[in-house]
């Protein structure tokens, strides 16, 4: 008589395929493996590691960064000749190497937690190198031509890093699952001791990391100041064309109580508004005097430059994706702007009960106004007819200069000392918020120092300065700030520490309990 042996039945494993077959290409169940990962394959994790966490703080760093996209944009502009936006292409493909990496680490995770033998399949590993090189060249490029945009890490955490604090823990108390199979479920060797004094380490250090944390917005609600002014930088420039008339009155609309311009003189003598050196950007130059459009706008007079069109441009290059919420009529008026004189401005601001701040620009050497800008300039406030105590200049020149602007309010765009400020006779600080620090700030405030920080385009930004006591922020959104009634976090620094403290001991918590179940696992295991 012949025996049949009972056909073996497999319990069908669509997740492990689904997570294998993805992730190195095993649908099979018998291409998997549970052996050990080979060491060229835990290159290739580590290699994915720090692919996710190079880009991670990359990913983070644009998503702050937008406070000053279009300076960026301006930077680019001044190497390229070329006006486009460069932060388009940037995000995109940001946002997409960062949500492929995410899903291949977490398709690898699912395979330390299912026991399954790592092997990246030979494509994946392509795409991870290919995100990890362009990646590390945006780094590269970054800090060739943008350097100075790093100090925004260090700022944004001031508003984030209790919320980041909260978001690492989690995610180390949640790898504590990994680490405890891993290091409690095998023989031990040097390796498991290793990988648990490093994740020690690293718990620690999250625990502890507030203690290093300046945040402005912890402290009492009674002691917050009042709202800081918002000043429309050169108008409101993200709803209408900068420097013009009708950009200005939108920052009047939108609640802006000063006007900031900057301020460029003629070759016959008349101050007009333009921020770049050349009038290629933001007019049509290049159609009217094709041969002059490389020229120093400054030597050009002051008929050649009221011919410019100087509001085509903002509704052909649409530079802050706003065009397409502009009425007929708003197009109609905007496509109709000419360049805009410091006179305009500055009657505009008095009509209005406003303030100006002027960036003025020294004509160069050989210019015919050379030596006769700042008399120039006070002309056209005179003209105007607004109170000369409520126009603040701030001169891009040495100090021997500052002298000439007489009956002016003078503002310093650097980084002083208290004492210095006194012995050059200034009120007023207009101050990179890379160069205000919360500490800078009290101290300036204390010694009766007025400060106004730019830009200030973000509500996050604006909160922490509102929360440092800055009495005004230059903004390229006023129409974004006057959203912003109130410091968009404020907590005392009592709750911040119960939850801090809270937070360290329910993580501590779950991890040894963790560790434990892993462990009266592994015991329920051998006794089986």
């Amino acid at each position: 008589m012949v025996k049949h042996q009972p056909l073996q039945v497999y319990e069908k494993q669509v997740f492990v395929s689904f997570v294998t077959g993805i992730y190195g290409c095993r649908w099979k169940r018998y291409q998997r493996s549970q052996d050990d990962t080979s060491g060229w394959e835990c290159t290739w994790f580590l290699i994915l590691c720090s692919s996710f966490l190079l880009l991670l703080f990359w990913a983070y760093f644009w998503l702050v960064a937008q406070n000053d996209f279009n300076d960026f944009n301006w930077l680019v502009f001044n190497r390229s000749g070329e006006w486009r936006d460069e932060t388009i292409p940037i995000i995109t493909c940001t946002t997409v190497g960062f949500s492929y990496i995410t899903f291949l680490l977490i398709l690898a995770l699912f395979h330390v937690s299912l026991g399954q033998q790592l092997n990246l399949y030979w494509v994946h590993k392509i795409g991870v190198l290919a995100t990890l090189l362009t990646t590390i060249s945006g780094v590269v490029s970054v800090d060739d031509i943008w350097r100075d945009e790093w100090d925004i890490l260090l700022v944004s955490l001031q508003s984030t890093a209790p919320f980041l604090h909260i978001g690492a823990l989690a995610t180390v108390t949640a790898m504590s699952w990994l680490v405890a199979g891993y290091v409690v479920r095998k023989e031990r060797s040097n390796i498991q001791v290793m990988v648990l004094l490093i994740y020690i380490i690293i718990l620690v250090a999250v625990c502890l990391a507030p203690l290093t944390f300046t945040c402005p917005c912890i402290m009492d609600r009674h002691s917050l100041k009042q709202r800081p002014d918002i000043i429309g930088r050169r108008g409101a420039p993200m709803l209408a064309p900068e420097n013009t008339m009708v950009s200005f009155n939108r920052a009047l609309q939108h609640g802006a109580s000063s006007l900031e311009a900057d301020v460029t003189i003629s070759v016959d003598g008349v101050p007009f508004l333009m921020r770049d050196n050349t009038l290629r950007r933001t007019t049509d130059v290049r159609k009217v005097f094709p041969a002059r459009q490389y020229e120093d706008a400054s030597f050009f007079n002051w008929t050649e430059i009221r011919s410019l069109n100087a509001g085509q441009w903002f509704l052909e290059t649409d530079p802050y994706w706003t065009v397409k919420t502009l009425t007929g009529k708003d197009r109609s008026r905007i496509g109709n702007q000419t360049v805009c004189s410091l006179v305009e401005m500055l009657r505009l601001a008095s009509r209005a009960n406003s303030s100006a701040l002027l960036n003025i620009r020294k004509p160069p050497p050989e210019h015919p106004r050379y030596r006769s800008w700042f008399m120039d300039t006070l002309w056209a406030v005179q003209k105007a007819g607004i109170s000369q105590k409520r126009v603040r200049t701030v001169t891009w020149t040495p100090d021997t200069d500052r002298g000439r602007v007489r009956g002016l309010k003078q503002t310093a765009s650097e980084k002083l000392s208290v004492e210095e400020i006194r012995q050059r006779g200034i009120t007023s600080l207009t101050l990179h918020y890379s160069k205000a620090s919360h500490k800078d700030i009290q101290e300036y405030l204390a010694n009766n120092v007025s400060v106004t920080v730019y830009p200030v385009n973000e509500p996050w930004l604006y909160s922490i300065l509102w929360c440092s006591g800055v009495p005004s922020v230059s903004s390229d959104a006023p129409q974004v700030l006057r959203k912003v009634p109130y410091p968009i976090w404020l907590m005392s620094r009592n709750a911040y520490s119960f939850i801090w403290i809270t937070s360290d001991l329910v993580s501590l918590a779950i991890v040894i309990g963790i560790f434990c179940f892993q462990k009266t696992e592994q015991w329920a295991q051998q006794y089986r």
